[in-house]
């Protein structure tokens, strides 16, 4: 986790100096009293005969991160897009900081960082900035925000001359500008390096550590791993898991024992603690677990004549495939 600082006295040399971004401190006991920062109730969006989003509800606190993980097509986009006000719901109702997306954008309280719409071919980035944070009723400093979003040398350069990470750079400076409450983020690391990957999380770790909000969407599962604090799991518009990546794991995930044994008699291995499922393949045995920990000591502590163990938890990876599977399954 960054360390978050209040603002100093030049803040462009303090961030110069730790790389991150330098965020005022919210009152979360405060702002907890208004409510959730995002509350989607009842959420439905069709596309024709599709059913893009099926009656979702989902409530997200203050200080929160939360990725929202799902397949192609699962309602992702289309869920972030009314919670914007960019689409209208034809059932269900959204709230953004107490009031509605329209509100919450025109006072800058959110934020966004879409997959989609292209930056103004021929402007230059310093330009596109200058006229963004104009329309902001407390803007950051032109400075201060071309530091926080890791554009500096930028500036005179004309947008469609932008390399991927620098265009994603120059998205996440838009959402950033007046410094929001929340951020919707879509794939916000889409076309970033890793240097670049670590620094925007070590970044937004720092913004939800003063009571900011981040909802985020994105493929790469080991980011909402590593830095999500709560996920949300989609499929066919609908959620089918909600909850810290321990959350899931324990509820979802199977995890396996794999160990070397002579003995062909399985009988004992079926009893121990946890086990779900015992495989064979010449010596090694495959033990499939909800409780590898569990399973793992009943083993010791059984007579089974064991050597090379080895134990494997189930990653956010394994119960996504599963949960999307027995979604699109139960779909058919």
């Amino acid at each position: 986790m960054v360390a978050v600082e209040r603002y100093p006295d030049d803040p462009e040399a303090q961030q110069a100096a730790h790389g991150t971004m330098v965020w005022p401190e919210k009152d979360v006991a405060g702002s907890a009293s208004m409510g959730a920062a995002v509350s989607l109730r009842g959420l439905t969006k069709r596309f024709g005969a599709l059913r893009a989003v099926d009656g979702l509800s989902l409530e997200i606190q203050r200080g929160e991160t939360v990725a929202l993980l799902g397949p192609n097509g699962a309602g992702k986009s289309t869920t972030v897009a009314m919670l914007l006000g960019l689409l209208t719901p034809d059932s269900g109702a959204v709230s953004v900081i107490g009031m509605t997306p329209r509100e919450a954008i025109q006072r800058g309280r959110i934020g966004a960082m879409l997959q989609e719409g292209s930056l103004m071919p021929g402007v230059r980035v310093g330009e596109l900035l200058d006229y963004t944070l104009g329309l902001s009723a407390s803007p950051l400093t032109r400075k201060r925000l071309v530091t926080m979003a890791g554009l500096e040398g930028l500036e005179r350069r004309r947008l469609d001359r932008l390399s991927g990470g620098q265009t994603q750079r120059a998205r996440f400076a838009l959402a950033i500008a007046s410094e929001p409450d929340a951020l919707a983020l879509d794939e916000p690391t889409t076309a970033l390096d890793v240097e670049g990957r670590r620094d925007f999380w070590a970044n937004m770790s720092a913004y939800t550590a003063t009571g900011r909000t981040v909802l985020f969407a994105t493929h790469y599962l080991e980011e909402a791993e590593a830095f999500a604090s709560r996920v949300v799991i989609i499929s066919r518009g609908q959620i089918v898991a909600d909850g810290s990546v321990a959350e899931l794991k324990r509820d979802f995930g199977v995890h396996t024992v794999r160990f070397t044994c002579a003995d062909e008699n399985t009988s004992t291995l079926e009893r121990l603690q946890g086990v779900r499922q015992v495989e064979r393949r010449g010596a090694t045995v495959t033990l499939s677990t909800t409780d590898a920990d569990a399973t793992t000591r009943s083993l010791l502590a059984s007579a089974v004549a064991w050597h090379d163990l080895e134990v494997r938890s189930a990653t956010l990876d394994d119960i996504f495939v599963t949960l999307v599977g027995k979604q699109e399954e139960g779909g058919k």
